[in-house]
């Protein structure tokens, strides 16, 4: 791990264990808050805050320029996300939610503090990604993934801001807690039925699911291009450097339209699990784009590819 950002990685081992604590916590502590086991949130953040912490820490390595300005942003990033998180495990504590509570001073100041630390985590997210951008990564299709996963990552993380907009930002009254200014769910209140782990409402729609969508892109496809390095190993039209990044770049494309479905799904107040024909086609539409392009990719010859991709280190040189 030579090269990746050391507080970063300290960072992810220390939700590593946070995950665990939290996993006791679901098996000792059989409390319920808003309609879900009390000590889920906090194994869902502790979770994705491991992913993102990691996925950024080797990211950090692969810069040439700027480093020092990442490093401080990153370090910045980390802070902010060990406030959030102690945030959240302090309102478990309490018995209380976390998120757009306000129902008592106290509530209102954690949530406030919440608030400020997810706009610095979303802007420090966007500073890393523009460095990112401009890294000199040799591979084609690692540099797509790379690229595109960190941008369709900042939307997700930027999607959030949706549970906090009208009318979703109404005050309402949810359950004993008298001032919720905010909602995960549309078309139904929080705390309804919902799925196992994820929670995501079963009867609603949910903004959370584009939000976790969009957000791990930034692994998915790096995952998708080494997969397709070994795949390469055994299937020979992958070998092409070229072919694997157009393979890349059309899997982004089709992950920025399942964002965007999801979103627009969710808006709709439909559940992820009782989509509509609506859904079902432009799901189709989606799924069958993706194919037909992907099948053109591997019937391009190889030199048209590589000459394509030639062009690109040109332009970029």
């Amino acid at each position: 791990m030579y090269g990746w950002h050391r507080p970063m990685l300290v960072f992810a081992g220390v939700m590593a264990v946070a995950t665990v604590a939290s996993l006791v916590g679901l098996v000792v502590d059989s409390r319920v808050l808003l309609g879900a086991p009390i000590w889920l949130k906090p194994l869902k953040f502790a979770i994705s805050m491991v992913a993102y912490s990691l996925t950024w820490a080797w990211m950090f390595s692969l810069l040439a320029k700027g480093r020092r300005l990442a490093s401080g942003v990153s370090t910045l990033i980390v802070v902010f996300l060990a406030i959030e998180y102690l945030i959240i495990v302090a309102q478990v504590v309490r018995g209380r939610p976390s998120h757009f509570n306000m129902s008592t001073p106290l509530d209102t100041a954690l949530w406030g503090a919440m608030g400020g630390t997810i706009a610095a985590l979303w802007i420090g997210t966007l500073v890393l990604t523009v460095q990112v951008l401009r890294a000199p990564i040799a591979d084609a299709a690692s540099r797509w993934a790379i690229r595109l996963g960190a941008l369709i990552s900042l939307v997700g993380l930027g999607l959030a801001a949706l549970m906090t907009t009208p009318p979703r930002a109404t005050p309402t009254s949810v359950g004993q807690f008298e001032r919720m200014v905010g909602a995960h769910s549309v078309g139904v209140p929080d705390g309804g039925p919902g799925m196992p782990l994820t929670g995501w409402s079963t009867t609603g729609g949910d903004l959370r699911i584009p939000h976790f969508i969009g957000m791990h892109a930034l692994q998915a496809l790096p995952l998708l291009a080494v997969l397709l390095v070994v795949l390469a190993h055994r299937v020979p039209r992958l070998r092409p450097t070229a072919v694997r990044a157009r393979l890349v770049v059309v899997a982004a494309a089709g992950y920025a339209g399942l964002v965007a479905l999801v979103t627009w799904q969710a808006l709709r107040g439909q559940s992820l699990i009782r989509p509509d024909s609506l859904t079902l086609t432009a799901l189709a539409v989606l799924l069958g784009g993706g194919l037909v392009a992907a099948a053109l990719v591997l019937r391009t010859p190889a030199g048209s590819s590589s000459a394509a991709d030639s062009t690109h280190k040109e332009v970029s040189a």
